[in-house]
């Protein structure tokens, strides 16, 4: 009897569940309705509206190619954040730390008196760059003497500047003398000028590559050797040590020359006239630049068939997918995009902006977003005369020197692609 009763017992309790639930579940219907009734959904029109509940809408932006004249708004002071947008909480737990160790012998005891190294570096200034603080590693691995590395004056850029144009030489040559042994030029053998052997190195070459390709040469080849083409050509991973070497390269030893410093610093001040903060945009937005990447930009057809173009120039160039691309974040921000960001982390029309770019592909078209959301826009042909800048503007790698000053001079330093000046920077900052 026991059994019957406990099934009995068993059913009257899911039924009265089955009977709240359904209670619950009415209720929520009543609800939802009585809601949908008072509070409709949003209207999806034509028209995009940001909303935010400290920002000001003030500022409205026209596309006059569009035939439905669709507007869109945006914020004329940028958000009010909880934060100061102009400094780092964290900044304070950055420091430097590029001292050699106590275990790092000096120059004069490691460097062999007969052996030198020469260096012939490419690309652009920033490359450039890398490829002399590499160079100096270079020396120190193979415990050999460095001649100042020689700047490329014939590639895309075709710039005459030689080293001592754009760094400060002996500066460089004194900061580094107790790490490596630096000259100027190679010396005489008799009568005449010593001729290195030239050869090229693998990238991204070990401490054991130089070892096992380069001090061979060294030892057969009289002792002089020039690495051509000297970009990228060291590793990313070495003895702590030897990354150490490349910090104090990289942020002590290179200087600019005078004249590029005293100029540099000019910009900074007239842009410090005008406001006591601002921010520096290095735009990469050059039209080889954009091929090489791949990517598509919203350009229509006219753009494809420009940048198809300019990729025949690299035949080992691999096709990749535009959309897959941009779904992965790999492709260059625009100059709007990189305006709605600056916007959407609360920088309003209010900022200064000095912009540092080549070429921008599409011109005063492209640049028009960006300087809708940011009126106050600066470069330094803008805030600097022709004759000011007489002496720098036949070398893009001086004129590149000058925007590297202003950029690591600023409050705020942004880019929309992640190259070698922008890495630098980051260092530096």
């Amino acid at each position: 009897m026991a059994l019957p009763r406990r099934r009995k017992l068993h059913y009257h309790r899911l039924g009265s569940l089955v009977q709240v639930a359904s209670a619950i579940s009415g209720t929520l219907l009543l609800l939802f309705a009585f809601l949908s009734f008072f509070f409709p959904s949003p209207d999806e029109s034509e028209h995009f509206h940001l909303r935010h509940r400290q920002t000001s809408f003030n500022a409205v932006v026209k596309d006059s190619v569009s035939d439905r004249n669709s507007v869109f708004k945006i914020p004329s002071t940028g958000g009010k954040l909880d934060r100061d947008i102009w400094s780092s909480k964290n900044a304070k737990f950055f420091y430097g730390c590029s001292n050699a160790s106590a275990r790092f012998a000096k120059a004069e005891a490691i460097t062999h008196p007969t052996r030198y190294l020469a260096i012939a570096t490419s690309g652009g200034l920033n490359q450039q760059r890398t490829g002399i603080t590499d160079a100096v590693v270079a020396a120190r691995i193979l415990n050999a003497t460095l001649v100042v590395p020689k700047l490329d004056q014939k590639s895309f850029w075709k710039d005459a500047s030689d080293f001592t144009d754009i760094f400060d030489v002996d500066w460089f040559i004194s900061f580094l003398s107790k790490d490596v042994k630096i000259i100027k030029q190679l010396p005489k053998r008799g009568w005449r000028t010593w001729t290195p052997y030239t050869m090229r190195v693998p990238r991204k070459c070990s401490e054991r590559c130089y070892l096992n390709h380069v001090l061979p040469v060294l030892l057969k080849r009289h002792n002089a050797v020039q690495l051509n083409k000297f970009d990228y050509r060291l590793a990313n991973r070495l003895d702590t040590d030897l990354q150490k070497l490349r910090c104090r390269v990289n942020y002590h030893a290179l200087q600019f020359a005078n004249p590029i410093l005293e100029m540099g610093k000019m910009l900074v001040q007239r842009m410090r006239m005008r406001s006591k903060h601002y921010i520096a945009l290095h735009l990469r937005f050059e039209p080889d630049m954009l091929a090489f990447s791949g990517c598509d930009y919203g350009g229509g057809e006219k753009e494809k068939n420009e940048l198809r173009a300019i990729q025949k120039r690299w035949k080992t160039l691999h096709k990749n997918n535009p959309d897959k691309e941009r779904r992965q974040g790999r492709c260059p921000l625009t100059p709007e995009e990189v305006g709605l960001m600056l916007r959407a982390l609360g920088y309003g029309s209010d900022v200064h902006i000095y912009v540092a770019s080549g070429e921008v592909y599409g011109g005063e078209e492209t640049l028009r977003p960006l300087k809708a959301l940011f009126p106050n826009f600066y470069s330094k042909d803008t805030i600097a005369t022709n004759e000011e800048l007489g002496q720098f503007l036949s070398f893009s790698s001086r004129m590149a020197a000058l925007d590297f000053i202003v950029c690591d001079e600023s409050d705020v330093f942004v880019t929309n692609n992640n190259g070698n000046m922008a890495r630098i920077l980051a260092g530096r900052r």
